[in-house]
């Protein structure tokens, strides 16, 4: 399985398996990272599942999207390597994928 390293708010780090299929905020949820809220659940209406990807990768990632743009705006912590993280799939293609929870706006 693909790796997936997630780097909590208070500098936890931990590597897991990720699930193919699943995004990316519901493999941080699964790993028991409980400061990611995920408050819609995945729905990309929230940015409170709000990551800052690791800039090997973020020209590897799907292109955001204009309701993802939009409700990173709304982050006074957003940078150019803020993504929803429910709005990333994860999969083989993410072997070695490395994120940092964004701290809580």
């Amino acid at each position: 399985m693909a790796q997936l390293t997630i780097v909590g708010r208070d500098g936890t780090e931990k590597t897991v398996e990720g699930k193919n299929g699943w995004s990316v905020m519901e493999n941080i949820r699964d790993a028991g990272f409980d400061d990611l809220l995920a408050l819609c659940g995945g729905c990309c209406s929230c940015a409170t599942c709000h990551v800052h990807v690791d800039a090997d990768w973020t020209d590897q990632l799907p292109k955001m999207s204009g309701d993802e743009d939009d409700l990173l705006d709304s982050s006074s912590h957003r940078d150019a390597s803020s993504r929803l993280s429910c709005q990333i799939e994860f999969g083989p293609a993410l072997d070695g994928l490395r994120v940092t929870i964004a701290p809580e706006d």
